[in-house]
């Protein structure tokens, strides 16, 4: 029996939080959602992510910010990170962390649902 992959959604708005873990399970992956990167860090649920969706500006410690310390700690998974306020000098800082994409909300169902699929192989 094949496990599905899960996909841990590290937002602080909890309407966009619930809607990406509603697309997520719909595409038949397993859904882990939390408020922010500390709860994220603080979870034990590192290892089990498969694939990462995070918002960058949150309260306390940013996307970013978290996603460089998952580097540091060998812990990265692929990411797709949205922001309200993508900038070039973002979408180039979180290129040369290994992110796989920054994404302007609001995000189209369909284009995360892609890079999702990008994500985790299956595309």
């Amino acid at each position: 029996m094949r496990i599905s992959p899960v996909v841990s959604i590290v937002e602080d708005d909890a309407a966009v939080r619930v809607s990406l873990g509603n697309l997520v399970r719909s595409m038949g992956y397993r859904a882990m959602m939390f408020e922010s990167a500390e709860a994220y860090l603080a979870s034990g649920q590192i290892a089990q992510t498969s694939c990462m969706i995070s918002d960058v500006l949150m309260p306390g410690l940013s996307g970013d910010q978290m996603h460089a310390r998952l580097l540091a700690q060998g812990n990265a998974c692929p990411t797709i990170f949205v922001s309200a306020f993508p900038t070039d000098a973002l979408q180039a800082k979180l290129e040369r962390q290994g992110a796989l994409v920054l994404l302007e909300k609001p995000c189209e169902p369909a284009v995360i649902a892609h890079w999702l699929t990008v994500a985790l192989d299956e595309g």
